[in-house]
């Protein structure tokens, strides 16, 4: 039986389906003609057979990559969606990663100025990030999600039985946010016990409940959702300045351990923290080292971070375990310094 989260969201509330199986159940959730947007891989495993189960649904693939998350992406989805005849009653499903959730939310969110959108995540780090919230966009060449919108789902779709795809590398790409939620509201999510994939379910509904409890008090990001940004202006750093060669999971790996060292060099924590932050990350098997990538470079792209303000530095750091703050102008010298101090 599959669990179900409400969400109280502006412009409409909506639900999340976690369980087994429901991929083939999927109609449900769906009035009106449906186009599938996914990538070409997962077109193949699990958009076709989605098509075929609903009623005149088509699908339409875009390059995977966070680096085709684009403008350019969004307006062939736009030729696309006009030649799939989808009109303004219809819906957009969006299958796939963050990458395919971002992109398909967005062109869902201007295409006729607006159609509807189901969300069914496919990565781990979709199903208990990117998919629930209702924040699309795309990436511009100076920074990470710059062009985006607020658009809430018709409702998210859960089945973590699409995770046995999943290559080993995302599954770790996944676990980095899901640590992110551990470190911010629930630390029993940092228990390796509850890591095995077949207990999948109760993680991602933990996980997710997590950003629900944050998104409802702050729909806009105008108070403490900006939390769920922990480790995330190093992150977006690091994959701008290896023009996403890093995957998004093992960038934000390496900033919740920049971020914990940067807590406890402005003193907000002891120095325990910062191991256990690092031990976990370690665990997982994500990166704790920035390699040869040049401090100055990773800080100068931290310039056009969302979360900064008119110039002004603004970083996610933790108090303690649980006790997420953001802390602004941090002096430059220090944040070299992390950095510096994580190379190889």
């Amino acid at each position: 039986m599959a669990d179900r989260i409400g969400v109280s969201a502006p412009g409409g509330d909506y639900d999340i389906h976690i369980g087994h199986e429901l991929l083939k159940q999927v109609s449900q959730y769906i009035n009106g003609k449906a186009v599938i947007i996914t990538n070409a891989t997962l077109a193949g495993l699990y958009g076709d057979p989605l098509a075929a189960s609903l009623p005149n649904a088509a699908v339409v693939t875009m390059p995977d990559g966070e680096q085709y998350k684009t403008l350019e992406t969004v307006s062939q989805l736009y030729i696309d969606l006009v030649n799939a005849g989808l009109d303004r009653s219809g819906t957009v499903v969006a299958l796939g990663g963050g990458v395919v959730g971002d992109t398909a939310g967005f062109a869902a969110a201007t295409y006729m100025r607006g159609v509807g959108l189901l969300q069914i995540p496919t990565s781990l780090l979709a199903m208990v990030d990117s998919s629930v919230g209702g924040k699309v966009g795309v990436d511009l060449p100076q920074g990470k999600n710059l062009v985006g919108a607020f658009k809430q789902p018709d409702a998210v779709v859960i089945d973590p039985d699409v995770l046995t795809t999943l290559p080993e590398r995302e599954w770790r790409c996944g676990m980095a946010e899901l640590i992110k939620h551990g470190l911010l509201a629930d630390e029993g999510l940092l228990d390796p016990a509850l890591w095995a994939k077949d207990r999948s379910a109760e993680l991602v509904k933990r996980a997710v409940q997590v950003k629900v409890d944050v998104v409802q008090q702050d729909p806009y990001e105008r108070g403490i959702r900006a939390h769920l940004n922990l480790g995330h202006t190093f992150a977006h750093a690091i994959e701008r300045v290896t023009n996403y060669h890093w995957l998004h999971g093992e960038a934000v790996g390496v900033g919740l351990v920049a971020a914990a060292r940067l807590s406890y060099a402005l003193g907000l924590c002891d120095s325990r923290l910062t191991e256990e932050v690092e031990d976990v990350v370690t665990n997982i098997g994500l990166p704790t080292r920035l390699g040869k990538l040049d401090a100055e470079a990773l800080f100068a792209a931290m310039g056009t971070d969302k979360k900064w303000q008119a110039g002004h530095s603004r970083f996610v750091l933790l108090k303690g375990m649980c006790q997420p703050t953001i802390v602004e102008d941090v002096p430059k010298e220090t944040v070299i310094q992390i950095l510096r101090e994580m190379a190889d």
